[in-house]
């Protein structure tokens, strides 16, 4: 990315006007969206991620959406963490069918120092393999992010879930300060940011454009912004939530293209729920990411079969690693090696002394 594409993109949006956008004739955000999505990627390329649990249920936190909560019933069993060797068979699967990203899952409110050598030792098996590596392990300290990023992780995944107002209705056993702590710490470690929310909570349009408003404004634009809408599972408090309006998700994704133009915007959890029509429309609104298989996490997802068949209807391929800009990343990892150099140094100065 050039320093004026950089300088182009904004990090000062007010709520009023994601709001106005939300708002606006659908035809009208459409048009627009697109036009914002055409200016910086291929239109008809999307970008393919996998999606493997490698510690399902008894989670502490009590995310009312959330079937991994020890705090509900949901009949979903506790399973340990996996080894490594049946992580990096399901990545070789995932990338004999297409995917360029494997993303790893654990259901934890933040990884132990137990566990890490074995996290750490899945990144680097899955890097080799030539894929890009995502997790989603709960909230880091300032060390775990640098291991991670160290270990060359590329993407870590880390959702808001929605708004910092109507968060406490979601979620009270940690704080949205927690969350971009995390963030903050992914950040600084060189690693790119995937982050984003889950729709059909109960929110209101409010709700959905200060998500949306608390991305944009972060220091730099998510990488991948996921966004979900709300499978209700039995046994969780959010079991009998109303439908969302597939129209109302639609213009999110338009929103979210329009205010994180550079950012891919994955369409995740909820796909299953959606007809052939609603995720082509989502293409065209600038969702430019899928997670392909048979299951995410503990959800269904589209068969990969249907998925392969809709691409071929709507014209679409997917989206190789040689497509995607990494220059800002690779200035991250550059700033962060330095960072490590400079430490190194230090402390063998301070030994010396």
């Amino acid at each position: 990315m050039s320093p004026t594409q950089r300088a182009s993109l904004r990090h000062d949006w007010q709520r009023d006007e994601i709001q106005t956008l939300l708002e606006r004739p659908f035809n009208d955000l459409l048009f627009q969206a697109q036009g914002v999505h055409r200016q910086h990627f291929d239109p008809n390329a999307v970008q393919i991620s996998t999606l493997l649990s490698i510690k399902t249920g008894a989670c502490p936190e009590d995310c009312k959406y959330c079937p991994q909560s020890g705090h509900y019933n949901t009949g979903l069993q506790r399973e340990k963490l996996l080894q490594l060797e049946a992580v990096l068979e399901e990545a070789r699967k995932a990338k004999a069918v297409g995917a360029s990203r494997f993303c790893m899952g654990a259901a934890w409110k933040h990884p132990s120092a137990r566990d890490m050598p074995l996290v750490l030792e899945m990144v680097r098996g899955v890097r080799a393999m030539g894929l890009e590596t995502c997790m989603t392990l709960g909230m880091l300290s300032r060390e775990q992010a640098e291991q991670l990023g160290e270990a060359g992780l590329d993407y870590y995944n880390h959702n808001l879930d929605t708004s910092p107002e109507y968060y406490g209705d979601i979620i009270t056993t940690r704080t949205y300060a927690d969350r971009l702590e995390t963030l903050d710490h992914v950040r600084e470690s060189g690693m790119k940011i995937c982050s984003g929310g889950i729709l059909g909570m109960g929110e209101s349009v409010n709700d959905r454009a200060g998500l949306l408003q608390q991305l944009a404004n972060l220091p730099v634009h998510p990488e991948s912004v996921p966004i979900n809408m709300l499978i209700r599972i039995q046994g969780t408090p959010l079991e009998h939530v109303e439908d969302l309006d597939p129209i109302e998700f639609i213009r999110t994704i338009a929103v979210a293209r329009i205010v994180m133009p550079r950012s891919h915007v994955r369409l995740a959890a909820g796909r299953e729920l959606m007809s052939d029509e609603t995720q082509a429309l989502a293409f065209f609104a600038g969702a430019n990411s899928i997670f392909y298989g048979e299951r995410l996490l503990t959800a269904q997802n589209p068969q990969a079969t249907h998925d392969q068949r809709l691409f071929e209807r709507l014209g679409l391929h997917p989206e190789t690693r040689e497509d995607i800009d990494d220059d800002a990343h690779e200035a991250a990892l550059q700033q962060r090696m330095a960072k490590v150099r400079l430490d190194a140094m230090v402390t063998d100065a301070t030994a010396r002394a």
